[in-house]
């Protein structure tokens, strides 16, 4: 078996997608074949591999880190929210069903045990290292018992656990002591150490109480990363543009044209693959919001309605919110709109529903000619074809089939057959997800979008959104490579958690 390490944090959000994908870089840069693995993840931000399976966008960007092709093991079970009680569940991805929280922690989780180890061993076995991650905390005890994320994992697998901690929020000393003090003492020996996250000023003055924190329970920090805007790439389920930071940070040059460019996209409810505009925010000059009021709608030069996990629920909002009538008015007026795979499905006709809402029939809003019925199976794929006389890539992750018809084809093959999608005067829509990262058709289309807005805007030449997303990699790499103890990480990863780790009262309620 190769080594193997797990990133948990102290509470969501803490950071461990970033410095798992940190870790998962510098090892990569220092020749080692390495693996990024996440047993469960709980995410609207979704993937679909080469084979056809559905994993977190997380763990694809991950193994991007690694430089290798994503697959199905590295995220054995995803969980898609369709609304407070209840998740779709995805196994090797594939949808199996959806079910409620209580039904999922009250026994089906713990049957997935078996699985998920089988995936990890797997990885293990073609790979010198697996950097695993956890999802929450993992002392939530509550949950424990069916645990397949967290220290279940760790304890089942033999992997040392490195603690993450947002101290950017405060409180991280309570945090990582508390985190330990809540386990059994079975699952703190696998409780290596800690890594602070998010810091900012002199680490000098932190140092003391990193001390105090190792004579406490015993276990060192591995290392304080500091605080760095634009790091959050293929969120889980935060709301960001997540490459405007980077952006932000580095030097970018000014809008090629005389214009910026105002792009707002509607913040649906349970809006999926909301990465999809971040290829729009990376681009000089483009301007990125998320807008919930129609007044909001008035100076955008284009107006996006996202993907979406519940597309009626979505259309509700949109019309309680008197969105979609500024929506239709739009289109009439011929202003740019463009809707993304359940953005796509809302501006349709009708919809048939039996499956995701079981609604039966609901009106669009009858912006564009397509009739949507929802199929049981998901189209999982990963199409490529031409549009605005460009090669156009991306990926489907959707219940709905389209029926178009009218218009004209969005998005076709080299013989000008229809692919997906159609365009009515300034209104299109597509299922294609990630269709915006083609660099030659994102330029191509916002000159359609500038013209049609009167805007003079001139998209840079040069922009290449794989080239920055590689740039955004190789900065989580430089912050554990300059950061961490490195030769401490490499011996957790290659010989596990040190021994004679002391137990910190009370421990887990028995």
């Amino acid at each position: 078996m190769s080594g193997g390490l797990l990133v948990a944090g102290t509470t969501s959000d803490a950071g461990k997608s970033v410095v798992t994908a940190g870790i998962c870089r510098w090892l990569v840069r220092q020749g080692v074949k390495v693996a990024p693995f996440k047993a469960q993840n709980m995410s609207l931000n979704s993937f679909v591999t080469t084979e056809g399976a559905e994993i977190g966008r997380a763990q694809a960007m991950q193994a991007q880190a690694c430089r290798i092709e994503p697959t199905a093991l590295m995220n054995p079970v995803l969980l898609k929210p369709g609304g407070e009680q209840s998740s779709q569940v995805v196994l090797l991805g594939k949808p199996v069903g959806e079910l409620s929280a209580r039904g999922y922690h009250g026994g089906r989780q713990q049957q997935l045990l078996g699985t998920v180890l089988d995936c990890l061993e797997q990885l293990r076995g073609t790979y010198d290292a697996v950097i695993c991650e956890g999802a929450g905390s993992p002392a939530e005890i509550n949950l424990r018992r069916t645990d397949i994320v967290n220290m279940g994992i760790a304890r089942n697998a033999g992997l040392p656990v490195l603690v993450v901690g947002d101290i950017d929020r405060g409180g991280v000393f309570a945090s990582f002591f508390g985190t330990v003090a809540l386990l059994s003492p079975e699952d703190q020996r696998c409780v290596a150490g800690f890594l602070v996250n998010k810091f900012r000023g002199d680490v000098s003055l932190l140092e003391p109480g990193l001390d105090m924190l190792h004579g406490l329970t015993g276990r060192k920090t591995y290392g304080v990363l500091p605080f760095r805007h634009g790091l959050g790439i293929d969120e889980e389920d935060g709301l960001r543009v997540s490459l405007r930071g980077a952006v932000r940070e580095s030097v970018v040059a000014p809008p090629v044209g005389e214009d910026v460019l105002r792009v707002a996209v509607c913040a649906v409810p349970l809006m999926s693959n909301f990465t999809d505009v971040d290829a729009l925010a990376a681009e000089p000059g483009v301007v990125v919001r998320f807008v919930d009021r129609p007044e909001e709608l008035s100076d955008a030069d284009l107006v996006i309605v996202p993907g979406t996990r519940g597309t009626v629920r979505a259309l509700e909002w949109l019309r309680e919110r008197g969105l979609a009538d500024a929506l239709v008015r739009r289109a009439a007026e011929q202003r740019p709109v463009l809707g993304i795979c359940g953005g796509f499905q809302i501006l349709g006709e009708h919809i048939e529903d039996d499956v995701e809402s079981r609604r039966g029939h609901v009106d669009g809003l009858g912006i564009l000619p397509v009739r949507v019925r929802f199929a049981r199976e998901k189209t999982l794929t990963r199409p490529a074809g031409e549009a605005l006389g460009e090669h156009v890539e991306g990926y489907e992750i959707h219940h709905g089939v389209a029926d178009v018809t009218g218009g004209a084809p969005f998005i076709s093959d080299d013989k000008g057959h229809s692919l997906d999608g159609c365009r009515v005067g300034q209104t299109w829509g597509t299922h294609w997800h990630g269709s915006l990262e083609s660099d030659g058709f994102r330029r191509a289309f916002l000159r359609e979008v500038a013209a049609a807005a009167g805007r003079r805007f001139v998209p840079a030449p040069d922009t290449s959104f794989a080239a920055l997303r590689e740039e955004q990699l190789d900065r989580l790499g430089d912050l554990i490579e300059q950061h961490a103890d490195t030769d401490a990480l490499w011996r957790l990863i290659e010989s596990g958690a040190p021994q004679g780790l002391p137990f910190i009262p009370p421990g887990a309620p028995a």
